[in-house]
């Protein structure tokens, strides 16, 4: 059957849900939760039915691969497949059962967060692990083909669908649902919902608010509005200069933590070379010098986990720009709401001043009308007609512009808080493991150190006892 483009003023219903569980358990189940609420599925109302996806489906990326291929322009490329697995959970044998496994590249990863982006507007949208390395030491590669980076992203990946499924909006849209299970022809699907139409125009993404219109609009709301949005802009820009200039310390530090630990590998060496023509104190000297090389090798490890911290500290630098989107669609609304405040004020103007017959400004008109005299009274009422249309017209656009602005800055403000207390709970787990991380590897470090001063104290005492 052909999929009709969903409708962007509400998110879909959860309909094509069912093949995710027995005929119609799931369609009855997500029916049962969202009942009472479809009307305010624009929201973002945290009630425990929401996560209805989490709770029937679990989501995993299981697997990369490398792979070749031919592109647009038939040119052969190498990228990387992603691998997506969904289980339906929730049989009376509490087993899982595969129900779907389909592979997807990045560029069909950034393909639906771009169709989230224009349809949910109002939305802080998860963002996308990154698709080439950044803030790198030097024992990372930058390869985006890289292995450990490829397996990074690979988890990253998986994050962004969980994000989007655990989203009490965002679970529902039907794209996301056919992203999951429909390998074949989902880019058509995607294409024909025409998404691409309603993105932002280019030249417009970063509107400065001093080039616009000044019209005065008796909007204490509006107003409010635009100051808190403000507030929130500036806030996203903080955020992501504190976390990018927090990973760029990470990063010296790792690379300087790196070569110390590597440097302690050549008093292993060097102890072991000792041993060779020492035979009273060679086997203390040969203990000394392996456990410098568990203590130069300990590193690997440790920085390893530290990539996993960083990762996250990633993800909400990428966020702070999906807090600017939302500020900037809001820009742009608050842009056409003046725009036609602007318009009609300009309309009831040229109306009054043709009942009138005077000109309060310099006008192209003003100037033809005093060098070829006064329009016969029939022509001016016909254009006096015509602009009361047209004001009735634009008081009707700027009551549903209005209506829209406030609208999208009630919904958009909702999904903020949301976002705010996902980031508050996120980031403080993030930080109390990784204070964790770095009291273990203390603990673990000092080890190697405490048994080669033994093993050197032993091989001192059999010399001594020489």
């Amino acid at each position: 059957m052909e999929q009709t483009p969903p409708d962007p003023e509400r998110p879909l219903q959860p309909a094509p849900l069912e093949p995710l569980g027995g005929p119609g358990a799931v369609l009855e189940a997500a029916g049962e939760e969202t009942q009472g609420t479809r009307e305010d599925t624009s929201g973002v109302d945290t009630m425990t039915g929401n996560n209805f996806w989490l709770k029937k489906i679990e989501i995993s990326v299981s697997e990369a691969e490398k792979r070749t291929g031919r592109n647009a322009m038939n040119m052969q490329e190498t990228y990387t497949a992603y691998l997506i697995e969904t289980r339906s959970v929730g049989h009376a044998d509490c087993q899982s059962v595969l129900t779907d496994s389909l592979w997807r590249r990045y560029s069909e990863f950034e393909l639906l967060r771009n169709y989230l982006l224009v349809y949910y507007p109002h939305i802080v949208v998860p963002p996308l692990p990154e698709k080439r390395a950044e803030f790198v030491w030097h024992k990372l590669s930058a390869d985006n083909m890289d292995p450990d980076f490829v397996e990074r992203r690979r988890i990253g990946l998986e994050n962004f669908l969980l994000r989007v499924a655990s989203h009490p909006v965002l679970c529902r849209d039907k794209i996301f649902y056919l992203f999951l299970t429909q390998e074949g022809n989902w880019k058509e699907t995607v294409n024909e919902t025409g998404f691409q139409l309603k993105s932002e125009p280019e030249g417009i993404q970063h509107l400065d608010p001093v080039v616009r219109p000044c019209v005065p609009l008796d909007l204490s709301a509006v107003a409010h509005s635009s100051q808190r949005f403000t507030e929130l802009k500036h806030y996203s820009d903080e955020l992501q200069s504190v976390i990018s200039h927090l990973l760029r310390v990470r990063a010296r530090v790792a690379d300087r933590l790196y070569g110390v630990y590597k440097v302690h590998g050549n008093y292993g060496r060097v102890f072991s070379e000792w041993s060779a023509f020492e035979k009273e104190m060679g086997d203390g000297l040969q203990s000394a010098g392996h456990h410098m090389d568990v203590y130069a090798s300990s590193i690997d490890d440790i920085l390893e986990d530290e990539e996993h911290y960083a990762d996250q500290l990633k993800e909400y630098l990428f966020y702070a720009e999906a807090l600017r989107a939302v500020c900037r669609k809001h820009e742009l609304m608050q842009y056409d709401l003046e725009t036609a405040a602007q318009d009609l004020a300009s309309k009831k103007q040229q109306c009054e001043e043709l009942a009138t017959g005077t000109v309060r400004t310099f006008s192209l008109k003003g100037m033809t009308t005093k060098l070829f005299g006064q329009e016969a009274p029939e022509q001016r009422e016909a254009r006096v007609k015509v602009l009361e249309e047209q004001i009735g017209e634009g008081e009707q656009q700027l009551k549903s512009k209005n209506l829209e602005s406030r609208e999208f800055v009630k919904n958009a403000w909702a999904d903020i808080e949301r976002f705010k207390e996902q980031k508050n709970r996120d980031l403080k787990e993030a930080l109390i493991s990784y204070a964790v991380m770095q009291i273990s590897m203390c603990k673990k470090v000092a080890s190697p150190h405490e048994d080669a001063a033994v093993a050197a104290v032993a091989a001192g005492s059999e010399v001594h006892a020489c």
